[in-house]
Parts: structure tokens; C-alpha cells; sequence
């Protein structure tokens, strides 16, 4: 679940003032860091001048889910795996989904594959919101050095008012009512199956699709409007935008259709150099041939990389096998949207910001809004589709399992799931994929550029250190989903603190 907690434990470490007057080497801990996904930390090493010499981002939980599926059906992974986060289930849910596709080597009919892709891109729209509104949206609506009691959702309703709070959880409810409708459940959902769905639509449900499809493309527009209004036309947020502390020059992936628009449910895996050019277009089930994953002793989390680059560590530029996903780097692997509106939305972006690529990670949140739009105008594509209706929904599979691999794109990011399967159908070997860690490498050189920019000569505040934390909440980052196991052990770190936070013992495991 979102880690919402407005407050932030700091601490403040070896404090002290050198001969020449210049503070001593120091250490800074930012513990929790707030308003994301799971759980996480912020080490910031000073130097002898007071500026930063290094910013680790560490997340310290390990989930372990991979390890949980081994010896169960694969049949069970698409509830198994929506249990590794209540803010994205559906997307775990619809990546294991297609997964069993392969694996059984079954194609839905086209009912199916429609009431998927509107019930996913339902699932974008109300995931996109919340990350505008509750997480991301104090920083930039509230503003990042405000009180830290005024930067949450209630801040952000004393700025835009009670009105448009009440139209915020009115459209979450309404477009989450609809994935309870298709899906069974909108935390857990139960609808998909190898080959199909579980049930069809009737007529009705149709137009409890069509009418929310409507309220959410106007919603979005209005979203859009109000970053228009409150952002674009604030001076300082725009300088921030586009200032070198949070800008890197990376490679970009995304699912594209055959026309490379964007794409949530399906299609081609499209990477991008940092000059905007093609570089990779590949199958979900060649993944393994162009993304690894770098060890750090110091997260749990791995960092991913492109193989036909290379690790040359957290460093950006063409030479650099570094990339990133979630919602800008979407557009920027893209040449565009499918649907006419966020098409407009999307050259207003890239005008306004210069072109494409946008490089800006803190563009991302305008590039949410862009998708939000079109997930929107999508889903209600979809659902005045009248072959949405079509009782056929499902293709038994008769095929004997051994592998099989699927790609969505989740909120933040692409999110592959690859089973290995006995010729029973139970799992022998599980690899997930998740956004944050295609993502972890460019997140962890935000958070450092960002410390590094922010923090000069000795001086911090909260407001400072919230600087900090929007390099990495651009990303709308889950940990929860994005830590797995290496075989053998998993580094570990026990510290144990007195009463005043000191570190009285420390128990150690390394890798």
C-alpha cells in the first residue's frame, strides 16, 4: 500500500565543526521516505565543505513472491501475484494473465481481449489519479518547500478547493465500481483466465462502461487544464522542471501498437537511444536477450540494464546501458497516441518542453496526465465496441505448459512476468520484472543529482530534503512489487538504535 506519511524522520549524523570552520563529513538519513509504494530510505553523505559526496536510495524490504509460486499451478499466479500490491494488483493481475497465454499457448477471442485492454486501461485511469493527487500532486500543486503538515491530499484540496476533491473520489469510485463489475474484484481481480475471461458483458454493463468512459475523458481534460493552470504558470516549478538536477539523458522503453502509439495492453517492446532514435523493437519473449540486472550490496533492489549496451554504472549518455519506463519514457518511445485528444496533449508536451525526447524526469507528471487522457479516451473506444458484448469469451487451452512469458504496461512502468512450468502446469521457476526495477538505476542517479543540487555547504531543511524525494517520486516507484531474490542469500543489515536513535549494534549478512 502507499507509504502516505506526511512526516519524515531525519537524522542527522556526526555533526560537527572542522579547524577551518566548514562543517565536518556528516550523514543524513531520510527515513521513511514518503508518499510511494512500499518502503524505502535516503543516505546522504556530506563532505568536509558541507556538499554532497554520495546519495544512496536503498530499499531495504525483500517480498520474495517468486519464491512463493514454486510448486503451485500457474493456473493460481494471476491471484497469487495481484497479492503483491494493493495499488497495482490489476496490473500483476493482467501481465500473469497473458502470461498463461503463452504458457498454454492460447489466444483469447476478440470479446476477451477487448474487455481486458477497456477493464486495464479503466485500471490506468483510476491508478493515474491517484499518484496526481495524493502522492505526487503536493509537491507541485502545494509546493515542494511548504510545511510538511500542508503537503498531502488536504493541502492539496485547501489550493484547488473541496469542489474538485469531491470530483477526484468521485471518478476513482465510479471507475473502480466498473473493474468490480468486469474484473469480480478491484483489489484482487478474479476475471482472467488462460485463453479468456471468466464472464461476458450484458448490454448494461456496456453502458455503465460507456457513461464512465465519458466522465473520465472529460476528467482527464480537466486534469490537464489544472496543471496547465497551476503548474505551467508557476515561474519556480517550471525552472525545476527543467533544471540539470533533475534531467538525465537515458535510453527509453515502451510497448508500441504496430504503428508505434502507445500501447498499455499489448504490442512491441520499442527502445529509444537518448538522441531519440530506434534503437531495440522487440517481443515480450525476447527480454531476456536484451535487459539484465545489476547487483548492489547496498539495496535489495537489482538494477536493470540493456544488454546491447552494457553496465557502465550509474552513469547516462548513449554509452550508458541505463533506461527508463513509466509515463514519459512511454512517450518518448513512442511517435504518438492512438486516440486524437491525447495526441494534442502529447505535441503540447513535447513543444513546450523542447521535443522529443523529453529528458526532464519531473516532466513525468505531466506525461501521466497525457496517458491519463488517453486511457480514458481508449476505454470508451472499447466500450461503444459492439463486439464487447459477444458471449464468446473464452479459448480452452490444450496445450501441455513449459513456459511462458507476458508484458503489460503497468502505471509505472513495463512489467514482465515469465513462468517455468512442469508438463503438469506447476511452477518450477518464476522471474518478475517489475517498473521500479527497469526503473532503479535512474532512479538511484535522480536522488543523487537531485541531493547534489539541493543541498549545499552544510544546509538542510525539509524543504530541501523534499526536493530530494521528488526525484524519486516522479517515478511513482513500488517497492513492494520490486524486490526480488537472488539464489543463494539475500545480503542482510540489522541495526539496533538506544533511545536516542544511536546505533548500539550491528548485525550483518553479506551476499
Amino acid at each position: 500500500m502507499p507509504e502516505t506519511r506526511s512526516e519524515t524522520r531525519l537524522n542527522v549524523q556526526n555533526v560537527t565543526a572542522s579547524t577551518d570552520g566548514n562543517p565536518a563529513l556528516r550523514h543524513i538519513t531520510i527515513d521513511p521516505i514518503t508518499r510511494l509504494e512500499g518502503h524505502g530510505k535516503i543516505d546522504i553523505f556530506l563532505n568536509q565543505q558541507g556538499n554532497v559526496d554520495r546519495a544512496y536510495f536503498q530499499v531495504p524490504e525483500l517480498r520474495g513472491f517468486e519464491k512463493f509460486a514454486e510448486g503451485r499451478p500457474a493456473e493460481d499466479m494471476p491471484q497469487i501475484t495481484s497479492r503483491i500490491c494493493g495499488v497495482c494488483p490489476t496490473a500483476h493481475h493482467m501481465a500473469s494473465t497473458k502470461t498463461l497465454d503463452d504458457l498454454y499457448q492460447v489466444t483469447p477471442p476478440p470479446a476477451a481481449a477487448k474487455i481486458r485492454e477497456m477493464v486495464y486501461c479503466a485500471f490506468m485511469i483510476e491508478d493515474h489519479a491517484l499518484h496526481f493527487y495524493f502522492l505526487g500532486g503536493p509537491d507541485f500543486v502545494v509546493g515542494p518547500t511548504s510545511p510538511k503538515a500542508e503537503r498531502n491530499i488536504l493541502g492539496v484540496l485547501g489550493k484547488v478547493g473541496l469542489e474538485i476533491g469531491k470530483e477526484v473520489i468521485g471518478l476513482r469510485k465510479q471507475i473502480r465500481d466498473l473493474i468490480t463489475l468486469a474484473g469480480g474484484k478491484v483489489i484482487h481481480p478474479v476475471f482472467g483466465l488462460p485463453g479468456g475471461i471468466s464472464k461476458s458483458l450484458k448490454k448494461e454493463d456496456q453502458d455503465q462502461f460507456i457513461a464512465g468512459g465519458k466522465h473520465a475523458v472529460e476528467f482527464a481534460q480537466f486534469s490537464l487544464q489544472l496543471f496547465n493552470d497551476v503548474v505551467l504558470k508557476n515561474k519556480q516549478y517550471v525552472e525545476w522542471i527543467l533544471s540539470d538536477a533533475y534531467t538525465h539523458q537515458t535510453y527509453y522503453m515502451g510497448l508500441v501498437d504496430d504503428q508505434n502509439r502507445v500501447n498499455f495492453y499489448d504490442g512491441m517492446l520499442r527502445v529509444v537511444a537518448p538522441d531519440g532514435g530506434e534503437y531495440l523493437k522487440f517481443r515480450a519473449q525476447d527480454y531476456l536477450k536484451h535487459v539484465a540486472e545489476h547487483v548492489e550490496t547496498w539495496s535489495y533492489i537489482k538494477f536493470c540494464f540493456l544488454k546491447d549496451v552494457g553496465w557502465k554504472g550509474f552513469t547516462d549518455g548513449r554509452e550508458s546501458g541505463i533506461y527508463s519506463v513509466a509515463p514519459l519514457a512511454r512517450l518518448n518511445a513512442a511517435a504518438g497516441m492512438a486516440t486524437p485528444k491525447a495526441q494534442e496533449a502529447y505535441d503540447q508536451l513535447h513543444k513546450t518542453l523542447g521535443g522529443r525526447p523529453v529528458h526532464h524526469t519531473l516532466a513525468n507528471h505531466w506525461a501521466r496526465l497525457v496517458e491519463l487522457l488517453y486511457a480514458a479516451e481508449r476505454m470508451l473506444e472499447l466500450a461503444n465496441d459492439p463486439d464487447i458484448i459477444n458471449p464468446n469469451v473464452r479459448t480452452l487451452p490444450t496445450a501441455t505448459p513449459s513456459e511462458g512469458i507476458g508484458v503489460v504496461e503497468a502505471p509505472r512502468g513495463t512489467l514482465f512476468h515469465h513462468y517455468r512450468t512442469d508438463d503438469r502446469g506447476i511452477i518450477t521457476a518464476a522471474n518478475l520484472i517489475v517498473a521500479t526495477q527497469n526503473n532503479a538505476a535512474r532512479i538511484a542517479m535522480s536522488v543523487d543529482k537531485a541531493a547534489r543540487s539541493a543541498v549545499r555547504n552544510g544546509k538542510v531543511d525539509d524543504g530541501i530534503l523534499n526536493l530530494i524525494e521528488m526525484a524519486f517520486r516522479a517515478y511513482d516507484p513500488c517497492h513492494g512489487c520490486a524486490t526480488h531474490a537472488l539464489p543463494g542469500q539475500m545480503p542482510l543489515l540489522v541495526r539496533i538504535y538506544d533511545e536516542q536513535f544511536n546505533v548500539i549494534q550491528e548485525i550483518r549478512r553479506d551476499s
